[in-house]
């Protein structure tokens, strides 16, 4: 130590310690797999402190979440699907229009939200299967038959799962409309209500007041048209897009029958 009590580069004192040192900076800025630093032994008075701090770990992220927002609600004869547009990245909008919506067969329609990457490798797979089904047992797949094939496919890759999560929603070989929703390795249940994505916890406990009637107590439940349905689909989408800043731009809303698919756009805030 100099006149000025100023530690010269290089220099070691008793009892400093030892990730002070310029030995400890390359354990300190790599640190270990919780991205902690590993702080070396003391060092002893005399002797500047090994660049050695033990052995670390790299960490790898396959995964990234590129928002959005999905949700299937089932009625009398009727399932809408909708989803949000927006593609985001952090703080970033690499794209407003970019659809999460599968059209599996005329009665049957999926929407995913998650990792873009999954999702399409997702989404390239189930049009695979479906080519399959149908040129197999010439028909097209059912909304049951569908429901549980994702099911498997996202349960074979629970180990390196598909980073998405889904609602699949369609009609039945009943005219009954029927929704359902997963997680992502391949858990699910039949539902009126479903949603996922990064606005779930904004638009789920409307639907579970608006479609359910779970926090209703006493009030006779009333069934919602198609009509009141899309209108309600609307106003949540619009209500989390003030929320949510990875939910917005657009919402593409799948309207299934007994006469197939019809899609309407509907536009939210661009900011």
């Amino acid at each position: 130590m100099d006149a000025l009590g100023l530690l010269r580069p290089g220099a070691s004192v008793s009892g400093l310690p030892a990730a002070h040192t310029p030995g400890a900076a390359t354990g300190f800025a790599l640190g270990d797999h919780a991205g902690r630093a590993q702080a070396a032994p003391a060092a002893e008075p005399g002797v500047v402190a090994s660049t050695a701090s033990g052995p670390l770990q790299r960490r790898f992220q396959p995964y990234q979440n590129n928002g959005g927002t999905v949700l299937a609600v089932a009625g009398k004869g009727f399932c809408v699907v909708a989803s949000d547009t927006r593609l985001g990245l952090g703080y970033s909008i690499p794209s407003r229009k970019v659809s999460r919506i599968l059209k599996m067969t005329d009665k049957v329609v999926l929407a995913s939200s998650g990792m873009q990457a999954d999702m399409l490798t997702l989404h390239k797979t189930l049009r695979m299967r479906l080519v399959q089904y149908q040129q197999t047992h010439q028909k097209h797949m059912s909304l049951t038959a569908a429901s549980q094939m994702l099911s498997n496919m996202l349960y074979t890759r629970r180990f390196f799962p598909y980073y998405t999560f889904n609602v699949l929603g369609g009609i039945d070989e009943n005219g009954e409309g029927w929704a359902y929703g997963y997680d992502a390795i391949g858990s699910h249940e039949k539902v009126s209500a479903v949603c996922s994505g990064t606005g779930q916890t904004l638009i789920q406990p409307v639907l579970d007041n608006q479609i359910e009637f779970k926090q209703q107590w006493g009030a006779p439940k009333v069934d919602l048209s198609l009509e009141a349905t899309v209108e309600l689909i609307r106003d949540a989408f619009t209500s989390a897009g003030e929320r949510d800043i990875y939910t917005g731009d657009f919402v593409e809303i799948c309207k299934i029958t007994k006469d197939g698919v019809d899609v309407e756009e509907f536009q939210l805030k661009l900011d």
